[in-house]
């Protein structure tokens, strides 16, 4: 039969469903040299008791039982030894000795060392107690070797504001609620609500006006201990969150299988980690009155751009067999938000944009790959994106949809540009410009990994020349179609994330 050792009566604190913040991702363990060990006192408030603890070259190592007995929660251990589980709440997280790995669901955390079995059952490091209990649940730690003290201590109630946006895309309504920084809280569903109780936190915002009418959301309240959403009957809802700044989300809509208000979606959201490649949207830059760049001759770089992008469409379907689709495939106006719903509503796995570069330096020249970002990675890749985002009265609403729609396939988009720009640098001998950041319009709310090319300067006449030579666009389109071969055998083929591909 498990082990199981429950919290005193009163102590039971409710844990946050929310990702962990990542340990240091370069752990190693260094437990199995163990420096000393013996009891020390742990002081909460007027309260203490003994701890059993052992010091280690990478810091100290506490058992863990005692402190679950008095902050609360649930711990089970295997018959082997070698399972355990910390229950706080409704959340489980897994872990065992020998082991640096902490996993919530699908999460994995990475501690400083792994915890041991030792004197007073399983010792944890400090930023295990650090995360589980003081980064959620609102604990300071802090370890005195000197007095072999552990000192714990409630952190003050925090007043927190929360601002509320709200999305209505695509058929779905999306509720984002975002926070100065992390709040301690819990998530609670039930029919047709879901309430966001704040543990040790306050709100000091309410809404000031009604909530719209939304055929999914029925109204929403603000109060100081928390939030509640009440949903229409045969919505379904997931939640998820976004850094800097701290954003709670929540997509709500339509349940297709029929289930009860509240639950979670019968097909999660895509986690940015793509299956595979087979629909690539190629996206001619500018057209109709936005001629984009022009030559000394009066060569336009819409033109220029529509001849790479059918050439493309055509080596990417013969080559990999793949399902194309243009943006636009003629001289039309197209608005630049446009261009990435067309991309969503084709359900495409790729968004490649092609555009041509121009400059007052008319020997500027070279190939550069950005990916978006809120922020440019330098002042010419700001400069590029303004330049390209000209006339946007809804700039601000447009960086937080990119934000909802593409943050889950950063690492992505970067994998993606990295291997367009190797292709482009090493294939075509061109002068590496680098691949870049910035928030380009027509990347904003493209659900799927989306880069934007600068294939070359029309403002230098030498390069010029070679972008109205078709061997040499013929050259440009092979090297585009290795960058999607490579990554699409990348995906397909290894189950390491796209963020981990090497460039060469």
């Amino acid at each position: 039969m498990p082990t199981r050792l429950r919290a005193l009566s009163g102590c039971l604190i409710l844990l946050a469903i929310a990702p962990l913040e990542a340990a240091n991702p370069a752990a190693e363990n260094h437990s199995l040299e163990v420096l000393e060990s013996g009891v020390a006192a742990v002081n909460f408030g007027t309260r203490g008791w003994p701890i059993a603890y052992s010091q280690t070259l990478a810091g100290p190592l506490f058992a863990l039982q005692p402190l679950v007995s008095a902050l609360g929660g649930e711990l089970e251990i295997g018959p082997t030894r070698q399972r355990h589980e910390l229950r706080i709440g409704d959340t489980a997280f897994l872990f065992g000795p020998g082991a640096v790995t902490v996993t919530e669901g699908d999460d994995i955390k990475l501690l400083t060392q792994a915890p041991v079995a030792g004197a007073g059952g399983t010792q944890v490091p400090l930023d295990f107690l650090q995360t589980f209990y003081g980064n959620l649940l609102g604990f300071d730690f802090e370890w005195r070797p000197a007095e072999r003290q552990l000192l714990v201590a409630r952190r003050p109630l925090r007043q927190l504001p929360v601002a509320l946006d709200v999305v209505t895309l695509q058929g779905v309504t999306t509720l984002v609620f975002e926070f100065p920084e992390r709040p301690r809280y819990h998530i609670k569903k039930s029919a047709r609500a879901i309430e966001i109780e704040l543990i040790g936190d306050r709100l000091s915002s309410s809404l000031t006006r009604p909530f719209p009418a939304d055929q999914f959301v029925r109204n929403v309240e603000i109060g100081a201990e928390g939030i509640r959403i009440d949903l229409a009957a045969m919505a379904a809802a997931q939640d998820y969150v976004l850094e800097n700044p701290f954003r709670i989300v929540f997509d709500v809509l339509r349940d297709p299988s029929g289930a009860a208000a509240g639950t979670p979606l019968s097909s999660p959201r895509p986690t940015g980690q793509r299956q595979g490649v087979r629909t690539v949207i190629l996206d001619p830059g500018h057209g109709g009155a936005d001629p984009g760049a022009k030559a000394g001759d009066g060569e336009f770089e819409k033109d220029l751009t529509l001849a790479l992008a059918k050439r493309l469409e055509t080596r990417l379907e013969q080559a990999l067999n793949l399902r194309v689709v243009l943006t636009r495939d003629h001289d039309a106006d197209l608005p630049l938000d446009s261009r990435s719903a067309l991309a969503n509503q084709y359900k495409g796995d790729l968004f490649i944009s092609l555009h041509l570069n121009s400059s007052p330096n008319s020997a500027a020249r070279g190939a550069e790959t950005y990916f978006s970002s809120v922020d440019a990675s330098d002042s010419e890749a700001e400069r590029m994106a303004v330049i390209e985002n000209a006339g946007d009265p809804l700039y601000s609403l447009h960086l937080m949809l990119w934000d909802l729609a593409q943050s889950r396939y950063l690492g992505q988009s970067q994998s993606l540009a990295g291997l367009v720009q190797a292709e482009l640098n090493e294939e075509l001998n061109l002068r590496n410009r680098g691949v870049k950041q910035a928030p380009f319009r027509v990347l904003l709310g493209a659900a799927m990994p989306a880069v934007l090319v600068e294939l070359g300067f029309l403002s230098n006449p030498l390069e010029k020349a070679k972008l109205e030579d078709a061997a040499y666009r013929s050259a440009l389109v092979e090297a585009l179609v290795r960058a999607v071969s490579r990554y699409k055998a990348a995906i397909e083929q290894s189950s390491a994330a796209p963020a981990e591909f090497s460039t060469r």
